[in-house]
């Protein structure tokens, strides 16, 4: 039986039952395989894909939508891949096209290396800021942060979500109540015992990535930094809005270097929603 070209392969919506093939499609892009990542979004987002004839994955992607389930408000793309041995034939614009029109008028947001910048342009996506990925092992340092945090409770739930949609601009329930079960860490951060800040520790391979990381203001932030940091042996990574240039220098004087510079894109908006000065990290680049 003749095995059909790679333009006659279907799209199919990807479950639970692909993540290793999702991650064994990391792996062999040389990332790292981001098993508990991939759970995260292929649970709480919609994955699509191309089955490779020979096995595993030729593509894989996955959208996160936020807002009203029937009427999101907007969608976050992430995790695009290739296989190396089909790269460079037009398979991943085939995905994101398919994609862009299975979220018809939806505004869509993406981080894009440098390497996938240009295909994104080419779709129609606009350059509207940048996130600097830092990473190291934090060395405490400088005056003790005045701020007062505390790992948060279940009943500290509703509070938490409240903040997220006023910071975010956009309802991400189905993401945030999936942190407890997800993170390793999960603190508030408070002023007369009202919650100004959060942000969570969750394990991404030898590392904890920092994020979402929302705060009142950089000194905020940096007091969650700081107690995320002491309640782990791993290094810590996280991914910083560069107009945060004071919470970036800060977290440089403390260990955590430059690694990388993605750029951060939308579709059919201006701009990202809600207040950049209180949104410092994402919970992860492949979603919001």
């Amino acid at each position: 039986m003749p095995i059909p070209s790679l333009a006659a392969l279907p799209i199919r919506r990807l479950t639970l039952r692909d993540l290793t093939a999702c991650a064994d499609l990391s792996e062999d892009r040389g990332w790292p395989r981001e098993e508990h990542k991939w759970g995260l979004l292929l649970a709480a987002g919609k994955g699509y894909g191309i089955d490779d004839p020979h096995g595993g994955l030729v593509t894989a992607c996955v959208v996160t939508e936020y807002g009203p389930y029937s009427d999101p408000d907007l969608g976050a793309i992430g995790m695009v891949l290739v296989a190396e041995r089909h790269a460079r034939q037009g398979i991943g614009r085939r995905l994101m096209s398919h994609v862009l029109s299975a979220m018809g008028t939806t505004p869509l947001t993406l981080h894009a290396t440098p390497n996938g910048r240009p295909l994104y342009e080419e779709l129609g996506f606009k350059l509207t800021g940048r996130a600097e990925m830092l990473q190291g092992r934090f060395t405490p340092g400088g005056p003790a942060p005045t701020v007062s945090t505390r790992a948060a409770t279940a009943e500290d739930l509703a509070t938490i979500l409240r903040l997220d949609e006023e910071v975010l601009g956009t309802d991400r329930t189905h993401l945030i109540t999936r942190l407890p079960a997800f993170a390793d860490q999960l603190r508030v951060a408070e002023e007369s015992g009202r919650i100004i800040g959060y942000a969570a520790a969750w394990p991404n391979m030898n590392t904890h990535v920092v994020g979402p990381l929302i705060a009142r203001d950089t000194e905020t932030a940096q007091a969650l930094l700081t107690s995320l940091a002491a309640g782990t042996d791993r290094p810590l990574r996280t991914d910083v809005d560069v107009r945060h240039e004071e919470l970036r220098a800060w977290g440089r004087e403390r260990g955590l270097a430059p690694v990388g510079l993605n750029s951060v894109m939308t579709y059919g908006i201006p701009e990202l929603p809600g207040d950049w000065g209180r949104r410092f990290a994402p919970l992860t680049v492949a979603a919001l």
